[in-house]
């Protein structure tokens, strides 16, 4: 079975300032990332090894585990291509993404609206978490969740389009306890480009919860 790997990173380190410094986007990459993808092919061994063993005593802190390094690896794997040098400003029609800028204002009343609440939904994340745009199937709705660490308070199915990371080592080096200037700071990166190549493919896709019975 294949292993997960670190995805190289679409920019060098520089690429993001002044928003976010060198420094962290190496710490932040090639440590922090680099830790999660680890952790979850280290649990699946784990995992593989109690069921040749039939020995399941520590199946519910191993089911965590992974759980939490896995979130942690493909939040990080949209969080690095969610971002550019070249992006920030409100998706529009003229820049090639008008569905989603549609989306948007359907979805939130506006985009004002829209970003205000990602920006608390990030900002007021209890402790490590994530503030997260996500496409929600059922409804055909764009949606904000919070992720705490790398789990919970998610709607089942959903996916996530735009992940804002609020973890203090994305943001501390630079912005100490600023965090709420740090999600500000955010938006001048957010690469809408990529959204809405994710919005489109969230909405293409075939979801178990709108299978005909």
């Amino acid at each position: 079975m294949p292993v997960y790997t670190l995805p190289e990173l679409p920019y060098d380190y520089s690429a993001l300032a002044p928003v976010i410094s060198p420094e962290i986007i190496e710490l932040h990459h090639d440590k922090h990332h680099a830790a999660y993808v680890k952790g979850a092919n280290d649990t699946l061994e784990q995992l593989a090894e109690a069921r040749d063993k039939e020995s399941w005593g520590a199946v519910n802190g191993l089911e965590k585990n992974l759980a939490f390094h896995l979130s942690g690896h493909i939040l990080h794997s949209i969080y690095w291509q969610n971002m550019t040098g070249d992006g920030g400003g409100e998706p529009l029609a003229a820049d090639g993404v008008g569905e989603l800028a549609d989306a948007i204002a359907e979805s939130f009343g506006s985009f004002a609206g829209f970003k205000a609440q990602l920006s608390k939904a990030a900002a007021t994340t209890q402790g490590s978490g994530w503030g997260v745009l996500a496409y929600e199937p059922l409804s055909g709705r764009l949606i904000v969740e919070q992720v705490y660490d790398h789990q919970g308070n998610v709607g089942q199915g959903a996916t996530p389009i735009l992940v804002f990371d609020a973890w203090e080592h994305a943001f501390y080096l630079q912005y100490r306890n600023q965090k709420v200037d740090f999600i500000e700071a955010m938006w001048a990166v957010v690469n809408w480009q990529d959204v809405a190549r994710r919005y489109a493919a969230a909405k293409s896709r075939t979801d178990v919860l709108l299978l005909a019975p």
